[in-house]
């Protein structure tokens, strides 16, 4: 079967790899419909390896090179003798995580937070961006007739906006400031919308973004370059500021505007991930006696609730999605214009079939 397959720095290649197989009990083989490219994908291409193993993975054993890909979409092709939650056929999403089981995280249900943590696509023997994948029956869910192929691509994505916007503890009328309108940020944006911001504003000055987050009518979207963040906060919050930061694009200058647009002992929560030490006012932080979350990951039993949701039409996830292309072009349609600055896309789906 063909395989998108990370190398190293820039090296990923589209190559035939053997075909997985269920050899345990609670093993699932999945094919691959549609898989998106993640920030932290681009992350690894761009500047990694950084959290692919270059030796082996305490918990699952691989090493590079790693078939990338852990948001995707899949129909069930066979299962293991004690699998019963799902039967060939059954279309599902994926929750990547694969975790021990016996840490004290993990005990305590908190298993994103594994002390071994891995992930398909990442550190696993398999991934996303293939025809075919091997899970375990707890790495899937089932989707209904309401959710389509693609959406069930973008569940994974969905859920990490979902748990970062809960962490720092939205209300019903809240006004909501998002820095970064990448396809987290917008995620975060239509999900905090979708559990009762009265507003949500969006932070981007990249010209491509902001235009996409525009279109698709979240709220208001502004450039922080010009002076128009500080006047439009102004206006809709009196001049006290938001309610509630979600900071999405990863950068010191993203967090600096969630500290300053912030009202008192208002919440900030850090869903972008940071690829080096940022800087932060902490005396702003103690004066306006503001509380600072961090935010990894998913809760791993969240996918049923996030189904329901997109399933109901309250969470429209599919509107991330920008671009659907073939396995065959991963890099020159899909990782290079999306690390590239000036970019127009926002989220990428890759189709294994030919």
């Amino acid at each position: 079967m063909r395989a998108a397959r990370y190398y190293g720095k820039q090296d990923i290649r589209v190559e035939e790899v053997a075909e997985p197989q269920v050899r345990e009990a609670d093993d699932v083989l999945v094919e691959v419909l549609y898989c998106g490219i993640c920030g932290t994908d681009l992350h690894e291409y761009a500047v990694g390896p950084i959290v692919t193993p270059t030796t082996p993975h305490p918990l699952t054993g691989v090493t590079l090179p790693q078939t990338l890909g852990h948001e995707f979409s899949a129909r069930v092709a066979a299962v293991g003798a004690a699998v019963r939650g799902v039967s060939v056929g059954d279309r599902v999403s994926i929750m990547p995580a694969i975790v021990c089981g016996r840490c004290r995280y993990c005990r305590r249900g908190q298993g994103h937070l594994c002390v071994q943590f891995a992930c398909t696509g990442l550190s696993a023997e398999t991934g996303g961006l293939a025809e075919y994948a091997v899970v375990k029956e707890y790495q899937v869910a089932k989707l209904p007739d309401e959710v389509s192929d693609l959406e069930g691509a973008v569940v994974e994505p969905a859920a990490v906006a979902a748990y970062g916007v809960e962490r720092a503890g939205v209300t019903g009328g809240d006004i909501v400031l998002v820095t970064g309108a990448g396809p987290i940020g917008i995620l975060s944006a239509l999900y905090a919308s979708a559990v009762g911001a009265s507003t949500v504003i969006i932070s981007e000055p990249n010209k491509n973004r902001s235009a996409l987050a525009a279109s698709l009518d979240i709220g208001p979207v502004v450039d922080p370059t010009t002076g128009e963040l500080d006047e439009v906060v102004g206006q809709l919050t009196d001049g006290d500021g938001v309610d509630l930061a979600i900071e999405c694009s990863g950068s010191t200058p993203g967090l600096t505007s969630c500290v300053e647009q912030t009202r008192k002992r208002a919440a900030i929560v850090q869903t972008g991930l940071h690829t080096k030490p940022a800087t932060l006012d902490a005396m702003a932080l103690s004066a306006k006696d503001l509380t600072l979350y961090g935010s990894w990951c998913w809760w791993m039993t969240d996918w049923p609730r996030i189904i329901r949701m997109v399933a109901s039409g309250t969470y429209p996830v599919g509107r991330v999605i920008t671009a659907e292309i073939g396995l065959a072009d991963v890099v020159t349609k899909g990782f290079d214009p999306l690390i590239d600055p000036q970019g127009d896309q926002l989220k990428v789906l890759v189709r294994s079939a030919s």
